[in-house]
C-alpha cells in the first residue's frame, strides 16, 4: 500500500471521478489533491491530510487513522452551488471505500462548513473526513 493519506486521496478521487452525478457538477480534471486555493472552478481539492499511526494489528498488519479536508470551490455560482456539490460528495462517499492493497475499516465525513470567502464571487465548502486504514507489510 502507498502512504495512507495518498491511498485515501486516491480512493476518494476514484470514487468521485467515476460517478456521473458529481462529474456533471465538477469536471473530473477539477477533482484533485493540492493547495486549497482553486485554479479552476468548480473544483474539489483534497488537502494533504494527516496520519496518526495506530501501530500493529496482529503480526503483519499495520493501521493508521487518516484525517483530511475536501475543499469545494465555485466561482460566480453562489454558496448554494458549493453546498449542492458538498452534499452530493457526501452522498457519493457514504458507502464502503475500497483502498488499493489495503482496507478501509472506517470512513466518515465528520463535519461540513461553508466559510465566507473574502471574495464574494467564490463559494467555499469544507468537508472533513476520517478513515481507519489497514494494510499488510
Amino acid at each position: 500500500m502507498i502512504e495512507p493519506t495518498l491511498a485515501l486521496q486516491t480512493a476518494i478521487r476514484t470514487r468521485l471521478v467515476t460517478n456521473a452525478t458529481i462529474t456533471a457538477l465538477v469536471p473530473a480534471a477539477h477533482i484533485r489533491a493540492g493547495s486549497t486555493r482553486p485554479d479552476k472552478t468548480p473544483c474539489i481539492i483534497m488537502s494533504d491530510g494527516s496520519t496518526a499511526l495506530h501501530g500493529h494489528d496482529y503480526t503483519a498488519q499495520r493501521a493508521a487513522w487518516v484525517y483530511m479536508d475536501l475543499h469545494v470551490w465555485t466561482l460566480d455560482a453562489g454558496e448554494e452551488a458549493a453546498k449542492e456539490i458538498a452534499f452530493t460528495v457526501s452522498n457519493i462517499l457514504d458507502k464502503r471505500l475500497p483502498i488499493d492493497d489495503g482496507y478501509c475499516d472506517h470512513f466518515r465525513i465528520t463535519s461540513s462548513r461553508f466559510p465566507r470567502d473574502p471574495n464574494p464571487a467564490h463559494g467555499h465548502g469544507i468537508l472533513s473526513v476520517e478513515a481507519l486504514l489497514r494494510w499488510v507489510v
